[in-house]
């Protein structure tokens, strides 16, 4: 980070524009991080796939079956890789307060230029006691924090609480993972004062159209929907940032078989049947070209059969 606790807002809104990626862990045969792996994918988002920000560590990072080092190290890492080419945003959060700290000033002075934090998600707690706790960390670090409110944690975050903590100087931004409602929701509560944004592409023209959002922040679509031969979800993005809605609105609509494929591999399965997506989205992206790879317990990896099955679809769609 290079801005005053002060400015934190200010700054988030200057740096969050674009295309924002919410990048895989890969792991190798004997479960360490696969440092090499990662690099790679940074230079594939970075470079051919032209993405403007990376999030780090998050949900699609697997962040609660990491280790405390290899957090730090992935962050390391995630930021000498990308060389202030494009901004880092990594996620810090941790049952433990004390922990969450650690990670965030780790990560600040790595070089990431934002944090994100989730909600304690356990034990559950009323609004008092997240506030405490989220006050006891911002208080504590310098760097601008993005709230977490995703589906996957298991509790939503009042308006009440959002609001109050969207006071707090460095808090520059909350991710949204309900839907689209919620994000409406949100957006007009505290749209004024701190970014808000919906991590789901099915949405993101209408933000951009309807509600003036600037930036796409964050999940694994970029790299799932697109290859560096065929980018549409960044045409159709660059065309509506411009105002020309109506052309955008057409590439947009050349998604729709992949978008179909999403909803039935990817987050559809969360909704319908509760079966998490990083998974599928690891065996997605390894069709593709990116790292791919295994998950770790307690997730399972897909079998030969599903991955055998998903990559005739793709191929199907047209992406591989």
């Amino acid at each position: 980070m290079d801005y005053a606790k002060a400015d934190s807002k200010r700054v988030a809104r200057e740096s969050f524009h674009g295309l924002w990626a919410a990048i895989t862990t890969p792991f190798e045969a004997g479960g360490a991080i696969d440092e090499a792996g990662l690099l790679r994918d940074i230079d594939r988002l970075t470079g051919p796939l032209g993405i403007d920000g990376i999030f780090c560590t998050g949900v699609m990072g697997e962040f609660w079956a990491l280790s405390f080092a290899e957090r730090r190290r992935s962050v390391e890492l995630i930021v000498e890789a990308c060389g202030g080419r494009v901004p880092v945003i990594a996620h810090t959060g941790h049952h433990s307060a004390q922990e969450t700290i650690a990670l965030t000033r780790h990560a600040a002075k790595t070089g990431a230029d934002f944090a994100v934090v989730i909600n304690p998600y356990y034990p559950a707690a009323a609004d008092p006691a997240l506030y405490k706790w989220f006050r006891e960390v911002l208080d504590a670090v310098d760097i601008g924090v993005w709230l977490f409110d995703t589906n996957y944690s298991g509790v939503a975050l009042s308006s009440d609480l959002i609001k109050r903590l969207a006071d707090i100087e460095n808090v520059c931004g909350i991710k949204v993972g309900h839907d689209h409602a919620r994000y409406l929701e949100v957006l007009d509560l505290v749209g004024d004062r701190i970014l808000v944004c919906e991590p789901s592409e099915s949405t993101w023209l209408e933000n951009m159209r309807d509600h003036d959002q600037k930036v796409y922040m964050s999940a694994a679509s970029p790299f799932l929907y697109q290859t560096p031969e065929w980018q549409p979800m960044r045409e159709y993005t660059t065309l509506a940032l411009a105002g020309e809605f109506e052309k955008a609105a057409a590439v947009s609509a050349t998604l729709d078989p992949v978008r179909a494929l999403a909803t039935k591999w990817l987050h559809g399965r969360w909704n319908r049947d509760r079966v998490h997506p990083v998974p599928y989205i690891k065996a997605w992206a390894g069709l593709l070209g990116m790292s791919g790879g295994d998950v770790r317990a307690p997730l399972t990896s897909v079998t030969a059969t599903e991955r055998d099955a998903l990559a005739a679809e793709l191929a199907a769609a047209g992406l591989t």
